[in-house]
């Protein structure tokens, strides 16, 4: 029998995903090197154009807050023993609520009141779009990761017949909806530090990172320091133990699943409130999809949820850099190189835990003896 794997949290946390980020960076090099190509000055110019100058960063961030959300989001559901690969579709439903109200009230009611509904709007459709496949799963057996995928494509293809029928302005060929009133916009960071006389170069940062933050941390309250947080993760390690001691798993799913909805849905706040300016085809562009290596590379804990998703802001940003700096590097080729450090410092995070946890053990072993 295997045993289990034990370490402490600041190695599990830490030292971990650092390992595996190295390692990933080190196999990315190699296939940078295979190509023809220099890795250093591939990953100078990364660095440089993510974090070296104040519009880069300002991309970056503006990248790293929809992670923040897609990560929170399979991490909640993660807790309470579900795998929510639907974050694509619950984030597009999230944006078409913040689209519906921002084109049927925004006219008519001052920014200080349409931000709030449009956050509140987003993260109820956001909640409803994952409510179905929790029921389904809860009440009808329905496997979770099957009844997500087909829910994303369901969403994107409401969203594609809303824009071509109901929300496209008459006249116009492009598949996309009015513009929003000033009202129903997150203030982007560049145009409120000019009412402070600072001045930034224009990015699509906006105050959703601020949004992001809060639900990062509304959800490290929830999980670890409240009565309902606590029932959800009892209900995600041992159902049935959960269920003997008087709590209803059925009604925790739909709790979780609801949970990782409204925080994907969140995703619409600042793509389509904070930059789009209004409702557009795919403007998750696999952000969903994104969240679930976010989440394991952050061991999905919201700290380090928070650090992975800085991390793919600047493989995301700095990779478009990469495409244009380095002669001979294709797009194809980037994304290559970032697929290679989801999979290393991501999808195989647990590799390198058994040899930490000897490494640990040992060291444990040698303080008891000269201790």
């Amino acid at each position: 029998m295997s045993q289990a794997i034990v370490m402490p949290r600041w190695m599990d946390l830490v030292l971990l995903p650092l390992w595996n980020l190295l390692i990933a960076l080190l196999v990315a090099g190699g296939v940078v090197l295979l190509i023809g190509q220099s890795p250093l000055q591939a990953l100078s110019v990364l660095l440089q154009g993510s974090l070296g100058s104040a519009r880069g960063l300002g991309y970056t961030l503006y990248y790293a807050t929809t992670f923040i959300f897609t990560g929170l989001a399979v991490a909640v559901a993660f807790h309470g023993g579900l795998f929510n690969i639907g974050g694509e579709g619950q984030a597009t439903f999230g944006g078409l609520g913040v689209a519906l109200v921002a084109l049927w009230l925004g006219k008519g009611l001052p920014m200080l009141v349409m931000l709030p509904l449009v956050i509140l709007a987003a993260g109820l459709f956001g909640m409803l779009w994952a409510a179905v496949p929790a029921y389904l799963q809860a009440w009808r057996g329905s496997h979770i990761v099957i009844t997500t995928i087909m829910f994303n494509f369901l969403a994107a293809s409401l969203n594609v017949y809303l824009l071509v029928n109901w929300l496209r302005p008459k006249g116009s060929m492009a598949v996309e909806s009015d513009e929003f009133a000033d009202s129903a916009r997150m203030p982007a960071l560049h145009q409120l530090a000019e009412k402070f006389g600072i001045e930034l170069p224009s990015s699509p940062l906006n105050l959703s990172l601020l949004l992001a933050l809060l639900a990062a941390f509304g959800v490290w309250w929830l999980l670890w320091k409240s009565r309902a947080g606590y029932k959800l993760r009892a209900v995600g390690s041992a159902p049935q133990a959960a269920h003997y001691a008087g709590i209803k798993p059925r009604l925790q799913v739909l709790i979780a699943m609801g949970l990782s909805g409204a925080l994907a849905g969140l995703v619409g706040v600042n793509e389509i409130s904070g930059v789009q300016g209004k409702l557009t085809l795919d403007f998750v562009a696999g952000a969903g999809f994104t969240g679930i290596a976010v989440s394991l590379m952050g061991r999905n804990h919201p700290v380090g949820i928070i650090l992975a998703a800085l991390l793919f802001g600047v493989l995301y940003q700095g990779g478009v850099e990469v495409s244009f700096e380095v002669p001979g590097f294709s797009r194809e080729m980037v994304v290559t190189v970032q697929g290679l450090i989801v999979l290393f410092a991501g999808a195989m995070a647990m590799v390198s835990a058994p040899m930490f946890a000897r490494l640990y053990a040992s060291f444990k072993r040698r303080e008891v003896r000269h201790g």
